[in-house]
C-alpha cells in the first residue's frame, strides 16, 4: 500500500533541562567531497542527515541498505542501546567503495530501582485480548511506504511544556528490567492542541482507544522516520492525510494507561527509537 505526504531533518544536539546526562558536544563533521557528509548527533538515541560522497549509487549502514535521495542525501539513526560504533559505505557504479567509521556517543540513562515489586503484574484477560490486535496495526502502519519529505526539515515540538518524562528512562524490578520509556513526555492540559513536528502523511488513527497508547496518531515523515503521539483526547486527521508543520493534528488528553493528561510523543527511524531532545533540541 502506498500513500502520500512530505518532511526533512536539520538535527542539532541538546542538552536536556530536566537532569539528562549531558552529551559531549561534537561539531558537524566535513570531511573531504569524497567522504561522507553530516550534521546532527552521532549518539545513541541521535540522527543524522547524511550527504553520500558524489557519485554514490548505495549506501549501507552496518550492511543495512538506506534509501538514498535522487541528491544524495539521507537519513541514519542510533538506537537507544546502539553500540560504541557503526560503519557507513558508499558503493560506487564501477564496484568501488568508501567505508567511514562512525564514533557513536554511548549515554548514561536514568535508572530506577524497584526491589518489591514485580515486573509484571496479574494479566488483565480484557489487555490479553486485544493487545495482539493493536501491537499488529501499530506494526503494518510503521510498513507502509509514503511520499513523505518532511525527513528534510528542522522539526519542532509539538506541544510546548513541562518534559516530565525522559526518553531511555528504565525501571528495574527486582533485578529484573522493565522496558525503557521509548519518547518524551510533556505535561500539559487535556485539550492543548498537538501540531505536526513535520510534514507528513498520516500512517495511523485510532479512533477507539488502545489499551496503552490510548487515541494513537502516527505520521510518516518519509525515509523511515516516524512519530508517534499517545493519550490524546482526540485526534483531527484521518490516515492518508497529509499534514504540514505546525497543522493541528489533535489535542493533548489522558487516554489510555495514564496517570494524567499529557503528551508522549515517541520518534522511530527505521525501528530504531530516538530522543526527541536530540531530534528536536531544547524545549521553547
Amino acid at each position: 500500500m502506498r500513500v502520500g505526504g512530505g518532511v526533512a531533518l536539520l538535527l542539532t544536539l541538546c542538552a536536556s533541562s530536566v537532569g539528562q546526562a549531558t552529551l559531549p558536544l561534537q561539531a558537524p563533521v566535513a570531511p573531504p567531497s569524497s567522504s561522507f557528509r553530516w550534521t546532527g548527533q552521532l549518539s545513541q538515541g541521535g540522527l543524522i542527515r547524511g550527504q553520500a560522497p558524489t557519485g554514490a549509487v548505495s549506501v549501507t549502514l552496518d550492511g543495512e541498505a538506506l534509501p538514498l535521495a535522487p541528491d544524495g542525501s539521507f537519513l541514519a539513526g542510533f538506537d537507544r542501546d546502539a553500540g560504541p560504533s557503526a560503519e557507513l559505505v558508499a558503493n560506487f557504479a564501477d564496484g568501488r567503495r568508501f567505508r567511514q567509521l562512525l564514533t557513536i556517543a554511548l549515554r548514561a540513562w536514568r535508572i530506577e530501582r524497584l526491589d518489591r515489586l514485580p515486573k509484571y503484574p496479574v494479566p488483565d484477560p480484557e489487555f490479553q485480548r486485544l493487545r495482539p490486535s493493536e501491537l499488529e496495526q501499530i506494526r503494518a502502519a510503521r510498513a507502509l511506504t509514503t511520499d513523505a519529505t518532511g525527513w528534510r526539515q528542522a522539526p519542532t515540538w509539538p506541544v510546548t511544556g513541562r518534559i516530565s518524562g525522559l526518553f531511555g528512562a528504565q525501571r528495574i524490578y527486582r533485578g529484573e528490567p522493565g522496558s525503557y520509556h521509548s519518547g518524551t513526555d510533556i505535561a500539559a492540559a487535556t485539550g492543548t492542541i498537538v501540531r505536526a513536528p513535520a510534514d507528513g502523511v498520516v500512517i495511523l488513527a485510532a479512533e477507539t482507544p488502545f489499551t496503552l497508547e490510548g487515541h494513537l496518531l502516527m505520521l510518516d515523515h518519509g525515509q523511515g522516520l516516524n512519530s508517534a503521539f499517545l493519550h490524546l483526547s482526540r485526534i483531527d486527521v484521518r490516515v492518508g492525510d497529509h499534514v504540514r508543520q505546525g497543522q493541528p493534528i489533535g489535542a493533548v488528553g489522558a487516554t489510555g494507561r495514564a496517570t494524567g493528561p499529557h503528551l508522549h510523543w515517541s520518534l522511530q527511524w527505521r525501528g530504531r527509537k530516538l530522543d526527541p531532545l536530540l531530534v528536536t533540541g531544547p524545549m521553547p
